[in-house]
């Protein structure tokens, strides 16, 4: 018996082994299907960004998925959505829920925050114990809060277009899901929550309120919808109201529904819900995109405008009374007594004091690290490029637990820096560049500028030169052999829209989006000229340099590799068409490092140009912009999920085509084997039997 129980347990291990390596996870969900730097989003939401929700096609798990790429460390990202309760504010922090005690309003302190999310946090909802999460990509996530210091996620649910919104009534959570519309979700077990109806909106449902049987959802283009929820498993649409602009956010008071419009705030008599009609409109400054109602005042949240404070006591002839010019871009709201809590994007949390309508005004705040849309690594630190937050430096000696030490806040929009010696140099947007000393670390200080005359987008530098891809403008040749007087002293306006630069040698090469690859001799500085171009198939985005060859992040097209060895003549040797849209690339060693927007960071083998293959991946929370690396580690600008650090773990190589047969093949010769040792064993037995 304990040789027939011995020869299945060979065969079984033999079988194991063969078979490939086993797994706790279980099969990974197929990767989406994207084919561009971002998800589809509404014309208003820009070309270049977007808000921290867009919608998924129809269909698609988003999960957020790795192959042998794993996180290090997250920091920082914008501030999307706030929700309060007692004495206790909860607010996204790029992928983080954050959690302050702002019982001391002046002082709001952070108590805890969640781990490291799969998705940005677009809106947040909290009931009792729980908070729930709409984490665009990621779904809706349930998080334990009843210890406010320690937060923890107990439950998700992967709605199929995203979720954008959440409100909670009951047992149940409404998800504003984009294109998948309003999905019905039971939270009466948090761990194990069920969607149980949906109802496919026309438009995008990005945001949700319930009052009652109803659901009104923000429903973009196709405005306010209201949807009768009294049997969830059935919901239905009773009335619909098509406002003039986009609805994005809805609160509901009494017999009134109040739609943030973009172009303001629109009120709508919601009595008869079958007939719902707009009764008054107060067209804001700003973009409306978030609204909370109290008492007679609606507060909106109005994006570059600030919070904006209208008295609704008379819905037919809302007036503005006051409102609040934030710092950053207002894009939530909530108010509780007489406070207003925004959500101000790269501004973290701002707190209001609104006892006074007509005077508002700032008590307190939480200033968050901010997101990151380009970065560059030297030493001990990361420099990030945070958009309108500036210049942001992250002590990164310890990757899994970065941490910001000082910050510069540039005038413009930073998107791009290169760090050479002592110095940090920032593509400005409308600012230009910007030359930062960073000798000190904790107070970096501005030394120089100079007024590119496009938009600085990125930049590079060599020697006493800064290299600035200047959109429209083309490349800028600047000198900064004295950082506190940097002039022109050149410049080649590229046909398309200059995005990304490389420097090589005596070569700037420049990423000019639909112009495609431009190579610019710039050994005389002063007389830049063009000696090659490569049109790629797409937007090149992106581009890096290393030996022989180019490393173009062509957008839709994904990475190109051209051959730039002769610079009059170069030609594209390969190529690998990654899954989302390529915005950036960086190359060490033997490996490009492709920013893929939607799908994250892709991880290509480059040591054959001819024949480039994917040997990993890490979708980040939110779009990856820009990665640079050191070492061992990659560092991702993710937009509003901040700066994300991974490591490379290993390559899986893939088996031939014959040893992928191995298993097969093992298995169908399994009861041949096993009757062949059996029979074996049975003789042996005999044998001895026989000889004794």
């Amino acid at each position: 018996m304990k040789a027939k129980i011995l020869a299945i347990n060979i065969i079984a291990v033999l079988a194991l082994l063969l078979s490939g390596p086993a797994t706790a996870q279980g099969p990974q969900p197929p990767l989406p299907p994207e084919r561009s730097g971002a998800l589809p989003l509404p014309p208003t939401w820009g070309p270049e960004f977007s808000k921290p929700f867009g919608p998924l096609p129809l269909g698609i798990r988003a999960a957020q998925q790795a192959q042998n790429v794993e996180l290090v460390g997250q920091i920082g990202g914008s501030t999307y959505a706030v929700a309060v309760q007692g004495n206790y504010a909860y607010i996204g922090v790029g992928p983080r829920l954050v959690i302050l005690d702002v019982s001391d309003k002046a002082r709001p302190v952070v108590i805890g925050r969640t781990g490291v999310l799969p998705g940005v946090v677009s809106d947040v909802a909290v009931a009792g114990s729980y908070a729930y999460v709409a984490a665009g990509k990621a779904g809706l996530r349930i998080i334990n809060v009843v210890n406010p210091a320690r937060p923890r996620e107990v439950g998700f649910y992967y709605t199929p277009g995203g979720a954008g919104g959440v409100a909670v009534s009951g047992r149940y959570a409404y998800v504003a899901a984009g294109l998948a519309g309003l999905r019905i979700i039971n939270v009466a077990d948090p761990a194990h929550p069920r969607e149980v109806g949906f109802y496919d909106t026309p438009g995008i449902a990005v945001g949700v309120a319930v009052s009652g049987n109803y659901a009104y959802v923000a429903d973009e283009r196709a405005g306010l919808r209201i949807i009768n929820v009294a049997d969830p498993a059935d919901p239905r649409e009773v009335g619909s109201y098509d406002t003039p602009g986009y609805a994005f956010g809805v609160a509901v008071a009494g017999s009134y529904a109040y739609a943030a419009d973009v172009a303001g705030l629109c009120i709508i008599n919601v009595a008869d819900p079958a007939h719902p009609w707009e009764v008054g409109f107060y067209y804001t400054p700003g973009e409306a995109w978030g609204v909370a109602v109290s008492g007679r005042y609606a507060y909106v949240a109005a994006r570059d405008a600030g919070l904006r404070i209208i008295d609704v006591a008379d819905p037919a002839n809302p007036t503005e009374v006051g409102f609040y010019d934030t710092p950053g871009y207002a894009w939530d709201v909530a108010v509780s007594g007489r406070y207003a809590y925004v959500a101000d994007e790269n501004a973290g949390l701002r707190i209001i004091n609104v006892a006074d309508p007509a005077r508002p005004r700032e008590v307190g705040s939480y200033d968050t690290p901010r997101g990151a849309w380009g970065v560059a690594v030297a030493g001990r630190y990361a420099y990030v490029a945070a958009g309108d937050a500036g210049l942001r430096i992250i002590n990164v000696a310890d990757p899994a637990d970065p941490k910001e030490v000082g910050f510069y806040d540039t005038p413009g929009s930073a998107y791009g820096v290169a760090v050479s010696g002592s110095y940090a140099y920032v593509a400005d947007g409308d600012a230009g560049l910007r030359i930062i000393n960073v000798a000190d670390p904790a107070r970096p200080r501005e030394v120089g500028s100079y007024d590119t005359p496009g938009y600085a987008w990125d930049v590079a530098v060599l020697g006493s030169y800064a290299y600035v891809a200047d959109r429209d403008a083309g490349l800028c040749i600047i000198n900064v052999a004295d950082p506190a007087d940097p002039r022109e002293v050149g410049f080649y306006d590229t046909p398309g829209s200059a995005l990304g630069v490389a420097v090589s040698g005596r070569y700037a090469y420049v990423a000019d989006r639909d112009a495609g690859l431009r190579i610019i001799n710039v050994a005389d500085p002063a007389r830049p000229t063009e000696v090659g171009f490569y049109d790629t198939l797409e937007w090149a985005r992106g581009v890096a340099v290393s030996g022989r060859y180019a490393y173009v992040a062509d957008q839709k097209a994904g990475l190109r590799i051209i051959d730039v060895a002769d610079p009059a003549d170069p030609r594209e040797v390969g190529f690998y068409d990654t899954p989302g849209g390529a915005l950036g690339v960086a190359v060490s060693g033997s490996y490009a490092y492709v920013a893929d927007g939607g799908a994250g960071l892709r991880i290509i083998n480059v040591a054959d140009p001819a024949h480039p293959t994917e040997v990993g991946f890490y979708e980040t929370p939110w779009y990856a912009e820009g990665v640079a690396v050191s070492g061992s580690y990659a560092y991702v600008a993710a937009g509003g999920g901040g700066l994300v650090i991974l490591r490379f773990t290993r390559e899986f190589h893939k088996p031939s085509p014959c040893c992928a047969q191995l298993p097969l093949l093992v298995i169908l010769l399994l009861p041949f084997w096993a009757k062949s040792i059996l029979k074996k064993i049975s003789n042996n037995k005999q044998e001895v039997s026989h000889e004794s």
